[in-house]
C-alpha cells in the first residue's frame, strides 16, 4: 500500500470522486497539477470555490444558474407551449448543441430508480406537476435515456401529463437502447429529437 502525506491523500481522494477517474488517474493528475501547473491548481480551486458559492439551482426548471436568472426559463422559451424533460443538465446541453429545439426544459437530476431510493420527490415531480396544471405547456416532451430506468421514468412521466390534459411525445429511438444522451452524437441526436413520436 502507498502512504501518501495526509494532504495529498486528501486531494488523490478528492480527484477520485470524479466521474470515470480511478487511483491511478486521480494520482496522475495531483501529481501533476503539485508538480508541473500550481497556477492552474490555484485556478482551478478558485473557480470551483467561485462556482460552489454562485451556482445553484432554478426554481423553475432546476438547471444549474446563477444569481442573474436561468436563461432556459425565458418567456420567449416558454411562449411555444413545450417543455421537454431530461435527465440531467448534460441532457440539456446535448439538445440546445444538437437540435433546434428552444423551448422550456425541466431536469430531472436523475431517473426513477426505487432500488437506490430515486422516488417522485428526489425528482421534483411535484413541481413538474404543477407546472404541468399551470396551463402554460400544451405538449411534454419527453427526453429520458433510453435504459430500464429511463423508460420507467418516461411512463410515469407520460401519466402525469395525460392527467393535466397535456400532449405527450417522446423522442424517437434512434439513440442506441443503453446510450446516454451526453454521449450521443449531434447528428444522431437532432434525428431522434425531430422524429419523436407520441406516447
Amino acid at each position: 500500500m502507498t502512504a501518501y502525506s495526509p494532504g495529498l491523500s486528501r486531494l488523490i481522494d478528492a480527484l477520485r470522486r470524479l466521474p470515470g477517474v480511478g487511483p491511478k488517474s486521480a494520482q496522475r493528475m495531483a501529481f501533476h497539477l503539485l508538480d508541473r501547473d500550481r497556477a492552474a491548481a490555484s485556478g482551478l480551486a478558485l473557480a470551483l470555490s467561485e462556482a460552489l458559492e454562485r451556482i445553484g439551482r432554478c426554481p423553475s426548471c432546476r438547471m444549474f444558474c446563477e444569481d442573474d436568472g436561468c436563461r432556459y426559463c425565458t418567456p420567449a422559451r416558454t411562449a411555444g407551449g413545450q417543455l421537454c424533460a431530461v435527465e440531467g443538465p448534460a441532457d440539456l446541453m446535448a439538445i440546445e448543441g444538437g437540435t433546434s429545439y428552444r423551448g422550456r426544459y425541466f431536469v430531472l437530476m436523475g431517473r426513477l430508480s426505487p432500488l437506490d431510493g430515486i422516488g417522485p420527490q428526489e425528482l421534483g415531480l411535484d413541481l413538474l406537476r404543477n407546472q404541468l396544471a399551470g396551463g402554460d405547456f400544451k405538449e411534454l416532451i419527453i427526453a429520458t435515456n433510453p435504459t430500464v430506468e429511463g423508460e420507467a421514468t418516461a411512463h410515469y412521466l407520460a401519466e402525469m401529463a395525460r392527467a393535466q390534459n397535456v400532449a405527450v411525445s417522446r423522442i424517437a429511438h434512434g439513440v442506441p437502447v443503453g446510450g446516454e444522451l451526453e454521449y450521443v452524437d449531434g447528428g444522431t441526436l437532432a434525428h431522434a429529437f425531430s422524429g419523436r413520436r407520441p406516447l
